[in-house]
């Protein structure tokens, strides 16, 4: 499969579905971290929609969509409008199978409820982070190796210039789970 891997730097899901065979590449407008820039498309996502996809998997920024940021949401009505379109264009293209990643937030009110909401701890990693799926043409992810000792490490990072970055890096068991159920 054709697979455009959308708001992701890290490569970790790009890298994930080529460990399987197939043809997958991140997008986004920073340079790819996971080593492999002949895999990056650096430039807007929106961009690169009607190139044929089989899959696109998105991670849109969450700044203005989540409901951690809700006390903000008043003085950036435009930012939030703009991430709402943004996600909006990317659930409604025209690839036949999606994903979007996204915490709880708005787009419950303005896209429609998440298929689906799961944690890092369902997948090998030892900490909350509520993570919702809106899902088109795929099934619900399974739990892959549930484990205990659940921390909220995510939530106390320090606030530090790469704190949203380091936020939105997908988990490997994710990733892997996506990878193998998705393929």
């Amino acid at each position: 499969m054709n697979i455009l891997v959308g708001c992701e730097f890290s490569q970790i899901v790009t890298k994930a579905f080529r460990a399987k065979g197939h043809e997958a590449y991140s997008c986004d407008v920073i340079p790819a971290e996971g080593g492999h820039s002949e895999w990056h498309i650096q430039d807007d996502v929106l961009k690169h929609l009607d190139e044929g996809w089989d899959m696109g998997i998105f991670f849109p920024p969450c700044t203005h969509l989540a409901v951690s940021g809700a006390r903000w949401f008043k003085n950036k009505q435009k930012e939030q409008t703009s991430a709402i379109t943004f996600f909006m264009k990317l659930f409604c293209s025209d690839i036949k199978k999606i994903a979007i990643e996204n915490p709880i937030g708005i787009m419950s009110t303005y896209c429609r409820k998440p298929d689906q909401i799961i944690q890092p701890w369902m997948f090998g990693h030892g900490e909350t982070k509520a993570t919702c799926l809106w899902l088109k043409g795929l099934p619900l992810l399974k739990p892959t190796n549930i484990v205990e000792g659940r921390e909220h490490r995510i939530h106390k990072m320090p606030p530090s210039k790469d704190r949203g970055k380091l936020r939105s890096i997908t988990y490997q068991g994710f990733a892997e789970a996506m990878a193998d159920q998705w393929s």
